[in-house]
């Protein structure tokens, strides 16, 4: 989950420092780069999640078997 936090701090880092640009083109790089952490941030909680799915799925194969 570090990795995650990590990137959204980041996002929000990069959102500082586009609503803090002048320069329209320096605002546009600060915007990609919040919108490329975010996005890691959320597929790194995509595969969390679906990892904690599969290992419940395998616990509740196992306790069956």
């Amino acid at each position: 989950m570090a990795t995650v936090e990590f990137y959204r701090e980041r996002a929000a880092q990069a959102a500082r420092e586009a609503e803090r640009a002048t320069l329209a083109n320096v605002r546009e790089r600060h915007l990609v780069a919040r919108d490329t952490w975010t996005e890691m941030a959320d597929k790194a909680e995509s595969v969390i999640a679906t990892r904690a799915a599969t290992e419940a799925e395998k616990r509740a194969l196992a306790e069956t078997a």
